[in-house]
């Protein structure tokens, strides 16, 4: 059984992001999104916040799960026992950050081997920085993210309707 982990902060999730698993889970037989938790770094949403919004996107996805982790990736993927890492790219300056983080992990685990899935075209310009200034200044978020995350956003940035 083929499983492949989706590595990522999820701040906040994005119809890129919900592509690249809905396309996966037809190529593997379990998908694992995993949130990055990363107590050094200052996510606008929380853990538990992310968690929930992934978990309900993909709820409707047999063969996907939805866990946390603050782990070293490859240490989660041994773990889980996965052995696919999957990286979602847009453009080259995506490819080019993750091969080199594809590199360090199969040198830390030669077992496990990183696959990237470029996001459909209506997706590439989809960055999740990008989307929280856009909801900051309570700009049209409605084609980037689905409507339980713009509502989160706009909650977090005191946006009423």
């Amino acid at each position: 059984m083929a499983i492949a982990l989706f590595p990522g902060s999820f701040d906040p999730p994005t119809y890129g992001h919900l592509n690249i698993i809905e396309r996966a889970r037809t190529i593997f037989d379990k998908i694992d999104v995993v949130i990055a938790v990363n107590k050094s770094k200052k996510y606008l949403f929380s853990e538990e916040e992310r968690l929930s919004m992934i978990r309900e996107l993909v709820s409707g996805w047999d063969n996907v799960t939805v866990h946390t982790s603050s782990r070293l990736i490859v240490d989660y993927a041994h773990e889980n026992n996965a052995s696919v890492l999957l990286r979602g790219v847009r453009n080259f300056s995506d490819f080019s950050y993750e091969f080199d983080l594809s590199l360090l992990n199969k040198g830390l685990a030669s077992d496990i081997e990183t696959v990237f899935l470029p996001t459909d075209p209506e997706f590439f310009v989809l960055r999740s920085s990008s989307i929280k200034e856009l909801a900051a200044f309570n700009g049209d978020i409605s084609k980037m993210v689905p409507p339980l995350v713009e509502k989160a956003l706009k909650e977090k940035y005191g946006i009423v309707e």
